[in-house]
């Protein structure tokens, strides 16, 4: 793959930054952010270095799951402004050379949809069979139950309808049936609406969920990854260069099937949650072999397919691939307490507060996100160190205002804390203490540190392109991995303990078989600039605690910077 062709796959190395519009900037002052707000904001993005704006849902909405309960697929909440609002800040935002994705939530919708409203009316409704019925649920009611705490089984009653309805997700959520063509073609056609407006692709909701054919009755003459197929065509028809991010949380072999054929011919990029929930189990221990053994793991993807890392989303941290034991020791490591967990199965916190605010930790942590195989995303608040709040329900703990300043309402808003729908944290992970303001006029903050790593990142595609390859350092504190791409090699190394470690490493065991160890110059890209040395073939590298270090090895005719 030439560099000529990379350019036209702009997400295998682009920087992906998670907002939502509600909780990021309230430009009229009702306690509510919005589409006005984030397109003041865009600046500050584009300054941070990220490259591409993923929106959480904004639609019209019944408000009972933070947006993810959808009644119009068409539109914008009212509360966050109009759809020219939101065209507005679509246009600002490519103007500063940002493409924006949005979620595509369609497993479900809210059980105020007009779809669902028409299709409970009668069994003869021609929206009956946008959704799963049954006279009597199976023997097996709470099998897929998604949400354990508030939900018992994934079939509820509707007096109206009088059969049983579908629901992986929350009661008030039905499942539409991807089975009925009708669906499909009402899926890919909404998709068609927000590429139209210019949309520059999605990031698709539940994706092993949104497929399932179970409770249809349809289970055998319908393939259920022919949706994703049909939407990476009509994708590549209206946009060549739009995307679909998708969301599977699966083990290394059923994950990779998502990106589909040989060619890859459905999801462009899937989120590595077995990396994800690994590196986690890595920091408990203060070792990398977990996430070594991961990495080992990963399935090979198609050519033009790509991973997408992350540290935290807007979910809870889930670490269901984990054993039982495995997650007792994350459990006991970063939320020991009972109210720090959600479903048996995850976390609801964010980094900083789970490392103890101990920065070297957060910033090798994040050096990892930005080196390790696949295209960073980054949620919301991340660039500062934002905490959670563990007096808000659930997973939307993470979900706080954006900290801008250290102002009563954390410069999200000028209306009273009391008229936020949720507040920032109280105390170290507070506004008075963690905000961009501050943070903007410190070139020793984490906001500095992550611009700085986010424009390294972008100037070294070897990360996102590169064939990865996990190095030898004879040293199991330290991982070490490199990404060969043309005539040049990007290497990192992180420390994952708390004592300095030094690693050796050679260029002939950097470089591939048959390349001449000689042709190469070393050229430092990120971290201690002192802390890398090359004498003769080898190169040392002296790791801080919690340290890491960037390097490029290039034999082209004219090196990198």
């Amino acid at each position: 793959m030439s560099a000529a062709d990379a350019a036209d796959l702009w997400w295998k190395n682009a920087v992906v930054y998670c907002l939502d519009v509600e909780t990021f900037l309230d430009s009229d002052g009702d306690g509510i952010g919005d589409f006005t707000g984030l397109t003041d904001r865009i600046d500050y993005l584009a300054q941070l270095g990220v490259s591409c704006v993923w929106l959480m849902p904004f639609f019209p909405t019944a408000h009972r799951d933070d947006g993810y309960d959808i009644t119009d697929f068409y539109s914008v909440d009212p509360r966050l402004g109009s759809l020219g609002d939101f065209a507005e800040f679509l246009r600002t935002a490519h103007d500063r050379g940002l493409r924006v994705i949005i979620d595509l939530v369609v497993n479900h919708t809210s059980d105020r949809h007009p779809w669902f409203r028409a299709a409970r009316s009668s069994r003869d409704s021609e929206f009956r069979d946008f959704y799963v019925w049954a006279d009597e649920p199976p023997a097996t009611p709470t099998q897929g139950v998604v949400f354990p705490d508030e939900e018992d089984s994934i079939w509820t009653f509707d007096e109206r309808a009088g059969q049983y309805y579908l629901h992986h997700f929350y009661s008030h959520q039905p499942d539409l049936n991807i089975t009925n063509p009708r669906v499909v073609d009402e899926i890919a056609k909404l998709a068609g609406f927000w590429l139209e407006l210019g949309v520059d692709g999605f990031r698709v909701d539940a994706v092993p969920f949104l497929i399932e054919r179970g409770g249809t009755g349809n289970t055998e003459a319908v393939d259920p990854h022919r949706l994703l197929r049909k939407l990476r065509a009509l994708m590549s028809r209206r946009r060549g260069d739009s995307i679909m991010l998708g969301e599977v949380n699966m083990p290394p072999e059923p994950l990779v099937d998502f990106f589909g054929d040989e060619d890859g011919d459905e999801l462009h990029v899937l989120f590595n949650f077995p990396v994800m929930q690994a590196m986690y189990l890595a920091l408990a221990r203060r070792s990398p072999k977990a996430l070594s053994d991961a990495l080992d793991a990963m399935a090979d993807k198609p050519i033009d397919s790509q991973w997408a890392t992350f540290v935290r989303n807007h979910d809870e941290l889930t670490l269901d691939q984990l054993t039982d034991a495995e997650r007792g020791e994350v459990f006991e490591a970063f939320g020991p307490d009972a109210d720090m967990q959600l479903f048996g199965r995850g976390l609801r916190r964010r980094l900083p507060p789970m490392l103890g605010g101990d920065e070297r930790r957060v910033r090798m942590v994040y050096s990892l996100l930005f080196t390790l195989p696949g295209t960073p995303v980054l949620f919301y608040g991340e660039e500062i160190g934002m905490g959670e709040n563990l007096d808000i329900d659930g997973r939307l703990s993470v979900r706080t205002p954006m900290q801008w300043s250290p102002a009563p309402s954390a410069g999200f808003s000028t209306a009273k804390p009391s008229r936020l729908r949720r507040r920032p944290p109280e105390g170290p992970y507070g506004p008075l203490d963690v905000n961009v303001t501050d943070q903007l006029g410190d070139a020793d903050s984490l906001l500095s540190w992550m611009g700085e790593a986010i424009r390294c990142r972008r100037r070294a595609p070897e990360f996102g392109w590169g064939e990865f390859r996990q190095l030898d350092t004879d040293n199991d504190l330290v991982l070490a991995h490199s990404a060969e791409w043309h005539s040049r090699i990007a290497v990192a190394a992180h420390n994952f303990s708390d004592q300095r470690q030094i690693v050796r490493l050679t260029t002939k065991s950097i470089a591939s078989v048959g390349a001449d160890p000689d042709a190469f110059a070393m050229v430092h890209l990120h971290g201690d600039r002192h802390a890398a040395t090359w004498d003769d073939g080898e190169i040392t590298i002296d790791l801080e605690p919690y340290g890491y270090h960037w390097l490029r090895l290039d034999a082209s005719p004219n090196p990198l910077p």
